[in-house]
């Protein structure tokens, strides 16, 4: 069984329950006491600033602050360096705790021994 979990959400509120799904799983995973990491790239990577995860609503999901306030507490969350660039966001303009990374760092976070990779 792996011991840590890679998360990579890709929806947002584009495709709610699928964004709602990775937010849950990465915190349950987190909460149960697995290494996480939870990556936002796409149209989630708009859940790395100040506020925007408060606006998300799914009926009968967790609120999406919640289960991001759980991650950054306990795991690691990372914004996709290209994503963030599209979007013109900065280190400055990101939540505490989040850090901007690419593509190597998230080959190697997801191909490390007892490692199980996720992608929403």
């Amino acid at each position: 069984m792996a011991r840590s979990l890679v998360v990579k959400v890709t929806a947002g509120a584009d495709a709610p329950e699928r964004c709602a799904q990775a937010f849950t799983v990465a915190s349950v995973a987190a909460a149960s006491g697995l290494d996480v990491s939870l990556w936002l790239t796409g149209e989630s990577s708009w859940f790395a600033l100040p506020g925007k995860a408060a606006d998300f609503d799914l009926p009968h999901s967790e609120p999406l602050e919640t289960l991001l306030a759980t991650v950054l507490e306990l795991g690691r969350v990372t914004l996709c360096t290209q994503c963030a660039a599209r979007r013109d966001i900065g280190p400055d303009d990101v939540l505490d705790g989040v850090r901007i990374a690419g593509a190597a760092v998230f080959v190697a976070e997801s191909c490390a021994d007892d490692t199980q990779a996720l992608v929403y």
